[in-house]
């Protein structure tokens, strides 16, 4: 039957066994690397803004239908759909702050104008 090797073997000598340094607290901190060039480790979101990216896909998307690869024009649609949406609650978003704000401006405006007859 297969035995164990013990503990004290397991661990290859070259560093990269358990070491704890500085009492543990090495584990804490980031670890440079070298091959990222200086950029963040989880780079896997995009750096374009969503309508950038709806124009991407959409582009992308016209291309593999012309090409006759429908499954890939369907999956590349299906993500310029989802920027599309994103746009549309962005756009949303600011329309409602924008006349939020403007209804603000309207109440100051007519309590003004009560404070203003008072006196």
């Amino acid at each position: 039957m297969f035995q164990r090797k013990p503990s004290r073997f397991r661990h290859k000598p070259n560093g990269r066994g358990r070491r704890i340094h500085n009492g543990g607290s090495d584990h804490n901190r980031l670890r440079s690397n070298s091959f990222s060039n200086n950029q963040k480790r989880s780079n896997f979101r995009n750096n374009q803004s969503a309508e950038k990216l709806l124009e991407k896909y959409s582009t992308l998307a016209k291309e593999a239908s012309t090409s006759g690869d429908k499954t890939l024009s369907e999956n590349y649609l299906q993500h310029a759909d989802h920027y599309a949406r994103v746009v549309n609650e962005k756009n949303n978003r600011l329309s409602n702050q924008v006349n939020n704000k403007i209804i603000d401006v309207k109440t100051v405006d007519n309590k003004i104008e009560t404070e203003k007859s008072k006196v």
